[in-house]
């Protein structure tokens, strides 16, 4: 980020300066809301003229669009990292292979700590984001485009920790995309009363898409939940 004090500026190349631009964007949408990403705006967060923002995004439509990928591709990566596409899987061509490769990862242990996360409060601005989004992408094809994209990103990576699982014999599944599919509503079915019930949830919707994804892999109830401690 360019500093706002005396001294010399470093110039950024054109793809530091964008990619500052749509973090900071990101930052803005994931923590007020992706209405309050304006031209302006980020550019006051950054300390340049908005004409500079202006020149990479001239139409704010894309700029939202894009820092809503970049918020919810940073929280993906956190929460699940990619996983070795399988043969036959559905998201064979979308992303290059994890780090440390997929003989030695754990399908059950990467569930286990995936449904620990999102039920932690860390992720109710993620959630706030996607419920933000989908209203939003009703009147913009730009940011409509992107949240489907999103979507079927986020459905892809559990995919394929379920298609490991089924190989591991930990899971039992014959339709790893379906299941993906059925467990990625139910957290977005949850989370669609973030910003109403809050104080609610930690009684009947505590864990009810842990549970969804417990039957659909076959497992007993509370095999998906995080060891204390």
């Amino acid at each position: 980020m360019t500093s706002r004090g005396p001294g010399k500026r470093v110039r950024k190349t054109p793809v530091e300066r964008r990619h500052e631009i749509v973090t900071t964007a990101a930052r803005i949408g994931l923590t007020e809301g992706l209405e309050c990403i304006t031209l302006r705006r980020v550019a006051e967060e950054l300390g340049v003229q908005s004409g500079l923002v202006g020149h990479y995004f001239p139409a704010a439509d894309k700029l939202v669009a894009e820092a809503f990928t970049s918020a919810t591709m940073t929280e993906l990566d956190g929460l699940l990292p990619e996983w070795p596409a399988r043969p036959g899987t559905t998201g064979a061509q979308d992303g290059a292979q994890g780090p440390g490769g997929g003989a030695a990862r754990d399908p059950l242990g990467a569930l286990r700590r995936f449904f620990g996360l999102i039920s932690s409060d860390d992720f109710d601005d993620v959630s706030r984001l996607w419920l933000n989004a989908r209203h939003l992408s009703r009147y913009r094809p730009v940011l409509r485009e992107h949240v489907v994209e999103q979507e079927l990103l986020w459905c892809r990576r559990i995919e394929r920790v379920v298609a490991a699982g089924v190989e591991t014999a930990d899971f039992r599944c014959g339709d790893p995309w379906a299941a993906a599919v059925r467990i990625l509503v139910a957290i977005d079915g949850t989370s669609a009363y973030i910003n109403t019930s809050e104080e609610h949830r930690a009684g009947p919707l505590t864990g009810v898409a842990r549970a969804v994804a417990e039957t659909e892999l076959g497992l007993p109830a509370g095999a998906l939940e995080a060891a204390a401690g």
